[in-house]
Parts: C-alpha cells; sequence; structure tokens
C-alpha cells in the first residue's frame, strides 16, 4: 500500500508537479481512501520528504558506482557531473521542486544530520581514493577538498533551480573540469 501511494504520488508529481498534484488525486491514482494515505503519511510534505530521500538514495548510488569505475579521479568527477545533470534535465519538472526538499532534507536542522553525513561520505571516499591513488592533493586536509567539492555540486544545483534556462550540463562538465584541475596531485603544500 505505501508503494503503491509512493507510485502515484511521483506518477502524478511527474506529469502535474508537487505543487500542483492534491492528496486527493494521489488517492485516486493509487485506489485508496484518504484515510489510508494518512496512515501512511500524516502529510502531503511528508510523502514528500519521503520521495526526496529516495532521490538522495539514488544520488548516493550514482556516487558510489561512479567511485567503482576505472577512470581517474578527474574523469570519475565529470562523468559524475555530467550523469547527474543529464538525469536532472530528463527528469522534468518534478525533479526541481524535489531538488529542493533533497536541499532541506540534507540540511534540516531539526532532522537528524545522517542525509548530510551520507552525501558528505559518499563524496569525501570518492575523494580519498583519489588521494590513494595519488591523482588527487595531499596539500589540503580531506575535510576541506570533499567540501569544496560538495559546495561545487550545491552551486550547480542552486543555480539549476534559480536560474532559467541554466545550462545545467554544460556547467557540470564544466565545472567538474576545473574540479580535476584545482584538484591535481600537482599541487603543492601552501607556506
Amino acid at each position: 500500500m505505501h508503494d503503491r501511494i509512493l507510485r502515484a504520488a511521483r506518477s502524478r508529481f511527474e506529469r502535474r508537479g508537487v505543487a500542483g498534484t492534491k492528496i486527493d488525486e494521489i488517492c485516486a491514482a493509487a485506489d485508496v481512501a484518504q484515510k489510508t494515505f494518512f496512515n501512511h503519511f500524516p502529510t502531503k510534505q511528508d510523502l514528500v520528504r519521503e520521495i526526496a530521500s529516495a532521490l538522495l538514495d539514488e544520488l548516493v548510488a550514482i556516487l558510489e558506482e561512479t567511485r567503482r569505475t576505472a577512470a581517474s579521479t578527474p574523469q570519475r568527477l565529470e562523468r559524475l557531473f555530467a550523469r547527474i545533470a543529464a538525469e536532472t534535465e530528463a527528469a522534468g519538472p518534478m525533479r526541481r521542486e524535489l531538488m529542493v526538499d533533497v536541499i532541506r532534507l540534507v540540511h534540516d536542522e531539526r532532522a537528524e544530520a545522517e542525509p548530510s553525513r551520507r552525501l558528505h561520505a559518499s563524496f569525501g571516499a570518492l575523494i580519498r581514493d583519489g588521494i590513494r591513488a595519488g591523482d588527487v592533493t595531499r596539500a589540503h586536509p580531506l575535510p576541506v577538498l570533499t567540501d569544496a567539492v560538495v559546495g561545487v555540486f550545491y552551486a550547480i544545483m542552486l543555480n539549476w533551480l534559480g536560474i532559467d534556462g541554466y545550462p545545467m550540463r554544460a556547467r557540470a562538465i564544466g565545472v567538474a573540469r576545473l574540479l580535476g584541475d584545482v584538484l591535481g596531485a600537482d599541487r603543492t603544500a601552501r607556506s
């Protein structure tokens, strides 16, 4: 029942967006009573939060999959950012609204810090792999390098959310290449 409601909601959100979809429409599409809906999700926002959490899980899975590819860290970053951009653009209007909720979920001070830790840990593992492989600088601590990559990721996502016609794919690939250059192992420690 729970999954049926989630599937119906995602389908409706894809066509009409989150704001344009009413709970009774989700219930009709899932063939459940509103009471059943509210037994599973106290509010529409709880439903959206669960879908956003699933998107975060997908992002972490993409990061882990990227880590397993045979490539240098700069190549992995470019593949990762290109894939995220392509999937984000292909997802349609729902993705914009849900990405706002993913960012809220990751940074909700009332919620557990787990989503934020998971995202940072996944990006951090990619950078740590690069340090071990020798293609990422050791001139700066891993947490600083991770924060830089995560910050660039958020900047791309926020620009896509806020700027109409933002060239997501081109910018994502461009900043991934920049990150590859900046993180390169030929960097020397600053005095």
